[in-house]
């Protein structure tokens, strides 16, 4: 088959179920992770400058040097292996070394990504993950006992994952050097690929949960700020019956307060969506551990039930409330636009009355004013005709009176012929009022 066949991203759309694998790994073995994201306006970030900041640590270490052109990135720098993600608000770094250190968690370990590299990033770091791979001992109770001098007992969450085919174990708290540590024993014969794909869900699993509680912090501003519009909102409806004041100035309230209602939508509708989408992998990454109890202690679900929902919850709430004080606002403002409706239409009624009465008034006077124009053409036509027909009448022996008396009716009638004549050459045809 020939290339015109194919669409023309059907080869890259596949390649990209490819492009991101996850790691192979065999115990013992250690992971670093990284994740940075821009405070404001990630996803329209300039990547140029991730890309920048990834070249510098390639080069320092002597690696390859990553595609310009590409997302995401593998290489060796060293005895580390790393691997490099862009997603659409953040960037990730992933170092695995084989071996553990010295003592458990040891901030050696991190030395691949010094603190001055980190403080050069284009971002600021949302999360920081050191994963200790190692052996399941012959008896669980070993690793446990190990577990209890590494974690706060009181959020210590440890469960078996993938059919007890390893333990995880975490605090799910920050160290004093600012990471978050997780604790994962794998029985042996456990493959390379599977114990890849289990760090990868656990760094996943706080990549994403630390993305999706951003937006808490920025529902507690909303929610500040819907406690201020929300009384004068309130007030606005409940005065929506007030006849005293007039129904245009109670909807330049409501305008005010709709558009910072709206300007809130559209300042957190992306967070808001990023929010749940984030839970959702959250959720997806647990649930794809597969994870059973080991002995009495916390599971995973159990604590994100207790601890990391109750979060999410807030954010919905916050979504839901803004939401709902929207809808209000636009049922309040359609009340107020026929309100504001029917007081033009009364005042319209009024002014087109007023019309009416002004016009009846202009007819009489017109009429009137059409009266005295008869009578005061008909004398001066009377007085012309007389002063024409008077040798006329002298000669015939009629009294200038009666000629005047026998000219005035005639007169009178024909300039009211006249006047008719004209005002119906100017409004048309006439109508039957006009007889």
């Amino acid at each position: 088959m020939g290339p015109e066949l194919e669409h023309p991203l059907r080869y890259d759309l596949v390649n990209e179920l490819h492009a991101r694998p996850s790691p192979r790994l065999s115990a013992p073995a250690t992971c670093v992770f990284v994740a940075f994201k821009e405070p404001l306006d990630a996803a329209n970030r300039d990547r140029a400058r991730d890309l920048a900041h990834l070249t510098q640590l390639t080069s320092r270490h002597g690696g390859p040097r990553p595609d310009p052109h590409e997302s995401h990135y593998q290489g060796r720098l060293g005895r580390h292996d790393l691997k490099w993600e862009s997603h659409t608000e953040f960037v990730t770094y992933m170092a695995l070394t084989a071996g553990l250190p010295i003592r458990p968690f040891d901030p050696s370990a991190v030395a691949i990504f010094s603190q001055d590299w980190q403080a050069a990033a284009p971002g600021k770091r949302v999360a920081a993950v050191m994963v200790q791979i190692d052996v399941l001992p012959d008896d669980p109770a070993d690793a446990l006992d190990r577990i209890g001098t590494w974690f706060a007992r009181d959020s210590l969450t440890a469960v078996w994952v993938l059919e007890e085919a390893a333990l995880i174990a975490s605090d799910f708290r920050i160290d004093a050097d600012g990471w978050m540590r997780f604790a994962l024993f794998v029985k042996p014969g456990v493959g390379d690929g599977r114990i890849g794909r289990i760090v990868h869900r656990l760094v996943e699993l706080e990549t994403y949960r630390a993305m999706s509680m951003l937006g808490l912090g920025r529902v507690r501003g909303l929610s500040s700020r819907l406690n201020e519009l929300e009384p004068r909102l309130s007030a606005i409806v409940d005065g929506m019956t007030d006849e005293t004041r007039p129904a245009e100035t109670v909807l330049q309230e409501l305008l005010t307060v709709s558009a910072e209602l709206e300007a809130q939508a559209v300042q957190h509708s992306f967070r808001f969506g990023a929010t749940k989408a984030y839970e959702a992998i959250v959720m997806d990454r647990i649930a794809a551990l597969r994870e059973t109890r080991f002995r009495d202690r916390q599971m995973l679900t159990e604590f994100m039930r207790r601890r990391y929902q109750p979060a999410m919850r807030t954010a919905a709430s916050a979504e839901t409330r803004l939401k709902a004080m929207l809808e209000r606002a636009a049922r309040a403002g359609e009340l107020l636009r026929t309100r504001v409706d029917v007081e033009r239409s009364a005042q319209n009624q009024l002014l087109l009355e007023r019309m009416d009465r002004r016009a009846d008034l202009q007819l009489r006077l017109q009429h009137t004013v059409e009266g005295l124009s008869v009578v005061a053409i008909s004398y001066y036509v009377v007085g012309l005709l007389s002063y024409a027909l008077y040798p006329v009448a002298s000669r015939m022996g009629v009294d200038k009176a009666y000629l005047i008396a026998g000219l005035t009716p005639v007169a009178v009638l024909v300039v009211w012929l006249a006047m008719r004549q004209v005002r119906r050459s100017l409004h048309g045809h006439g109508s039957p009022g006009d007889l």
